[in-house]
């Protein structure tokens, strides 16, 4: 979260917005919510199956994963238990509900925080679309996907917006990083200010947004089995819009992602510039989720088309090159370079002697996991949470590496998880490369913020990489360690240190992501099944044939 002037552009609710003015937002939110049988799960087809046959059209979803309810009553994960709820849950979910934001009478998120003992708001009174996401999957898993709906529709809204940072205009589908909806109780009138990257700090539009708004929307239709929504006409236009800001050719080289500093969760420098791994897993999730919602009528055909030939560009280059194991390791440590030819083994120049000492100590003989970025001459090591916790879900991770990644967990638990859960990124950054990487962030100090900060948002991406790779001992460890002290410590922000001992310097109280993470991972191991709306299966066509040894075997 960062720090913002009110310097938002504000636009009455009562304006026509691009194709989608909002008496057409409202007769979509008056829409009834259709039950529909579904058969065979279109996330189970392969990307060549898809190439082939585009033009047979879509298979109908798997089976809802979760029971639809209305209202705000009791939580439906404690009805279905046989054993009494931590009474953590209850707590959760009345601060849950403390935070959720209306338009014009209807839910359409939540805030950032409701941290009454804050001299300072800044931006924390604002929905964020990241932040939202544990929030919605919280409302999906409880049966009340109403809220959830209402925020895709207002956010696709928003989208239409011209957007202008100084006199450049950015790209047609660039999704708001927040919005903030504001009360006239004189003029009993609602309107709507957003934020695309004009007033964070560094003025850095968030690449993520789209992405995560696109997972949602999956997660939606997985969760209720409305297939009315994402097939609206304005739903199909916004991913394409999207992923068109995603997909067009350019000077690149390589599949992955181009982005600058501070473009995502880590949304102040943190020496993410280039091919970060949070955002190229976003990426890859958002692609996959896409394709099992795209029509392929004569505007879905060719982005389909585009987004099968990138998932397998981009599924082997991340299976391959951001892979990092002790044996792959080895290798690199042996580079030869200034190899010049396509049989080239380092094909990006990596100099071995930029190698970290505290990489050699910290992979485990069993373990690995994605580097935080690789580009010419440059690989970051620095293991980076979200990145690998979304490589599960998605199935970037093959089977092999996702089992992995939690051996890494195992085997580094201390440095990864500590006493409260999860580092966002390690090690922490400091010293000289503190001040060369963060241009001297007071912030973003070591062990703090997003420099080694220890996130309680974060547990319910473990949980549900524990889940999908069978250890669930783990996260149950986890939430156990998050139940000694986030609601004694009052639902913080983040935690400081190397074991994520203190409460954040700045860290606000009441973070509604804090809140919704807990409950989503209290949920999903009480009720693994909720796992399918937020993961996708391995596609054995896009499986690369890798020359290095998989740690698991070791």
């Amino acid at each position: 979260m960062v720090g913002v002037g009110m310097g938002l552009r504000n636009v009455s609710s009562h304006c026509s917005i691009s194709e989608m003015d909002d008496d057409d937002l409202l007769k979509l939110l008056d829409k009834p919510t259709l039950k529909i049988e579904r058969q065979r799960s279109f996330d189970e087809r392969s990307l060549s199956e898809l190439s082939i046959g585009l033009s047979r059209g879509l298979d109908h979803y798997e089976s809802a994963y979760s029971p639809g309810r209305s209202g705000f009553s009791t939580p439906a994960s404690s009805a279905r238990n046989s054993f009494e709820p931590h009474p953590m849950v209850a707590e959760a979910w009345e601060s849950l509900r403390r935070s959720l934001v209306y338009f014009r009478g209807q839910p359409v998120g939540t805030l950032a925080a409701v941290d009454h003992g804050s001299e300072e708001v800044l931006n924390y009174d604002q929905v964020f679309v990241r932040d939202f996401v544990p929030s919605a999957l919280a409302f999906l898993m409880n049966g009340e996907p109403d809220i959830v709906k209402n925020f895709l529709l207002k956010t696709l809204q928003l989208q239409g917006w011209e957007k202008r940072i100084d006199r450049f205009k950015l790209g047609e589908g660039v999704m708001p990083a927040s919005f903030k909806v504001l009360h006239d109780p004189e003029r009993k009138t609602d309107s709507i200010i957003a934020d695309f990257g004009e007033s964070a700090i560094g003025r850095v539009a968030p690449v993520d947004s789209g992405f995560w708004w696109i997972i949602l929307l999956r997660a939606y239709t997985k969760s209720t089995g409305d297939l009315s929504l994402s097939e609206t006409p304005e739903c199909q236009r916004g991913m394409r819009l999207i992923l068109s800001l995603c997909l067009s050719e350019g000077f690149d080289t390589f599949p992955t992602l181009l982005c600058a500093d501070g473009c995502s969760m880590i949304d102040r420098r943190m020496g993410i510039y280039g091919y970060p791994i949070d955002i190229q897993a976003l990426f890859f999730m958002a692609l996959r989720s896409a394709l099992a919602m795209l029509k392929p009528d004569a505007e879905g055909k060719e982005c389909i088309e585009r987004i099968v030939k990138r998932l397998h560009a981009l599924s082997f280059h991340l299976r391959s090159y951001f892979w990092l194991d002790f044996q792959q390791l080895n290798d690199i440590y042996r580079y030869k370079t200034e190899e010049y030819s396509h049989t080239a083994v380092n094909k990006f120049n990596v100099i071995p002697d930029s190698i970290s000492d505290w990489v050699f100590d910290f992979m485990p003989m069993r373990g690995g996991y994605f580097v935080g970025n690789v580009s010419p001459a440059r690989m970051d090591f620095r293991w980076f949470a979200l990145g690998n916790c979304i490589a599960i879900l998605s199935s970037i991770a093959t089977p092999d590496q996702a089992s992995a990644i939690m051996d890494l967990f195992e085997e580094r638990w201390e440095e990864l998880v500590g006493e409260m859960p999860l580092k966002i990124v390690y090690p922490a950054v400091e010293g000289h490369e503190w001040r060369i990487v963060t241009g001297c962030d007071p912030k973003n100090t070591r062990w703090s913020y997003h420099n080694g900060g220890s996130w309680p948002v974060l547990l319910w991406l473990l949980t549900a990489a524990c889940i999908k790779t069978g250890r669930p001992q783990i996260a149950r460890k986890a939430i156990d360690l998050a139940e000694a002290r986030l609601l004694k410590d009052g639902w913080p922000e983040y935690y400081d240190g190397t074991l994520g001992k203190l409460v954040g310097k700045q860290a606000r109280k009441y973070q509604t992501w804090s809140i919704a993470g807990y409950l989503v991972a209290k949920m999903m191991l009480e009720d693994p099944s909720h796992l399918g709306m937020i993961s996708l299966e391995e596609d054995k066509q896009m499986k690369p044939i890798l020359k290095r040894s998989s740690s698991w075997t070791c």
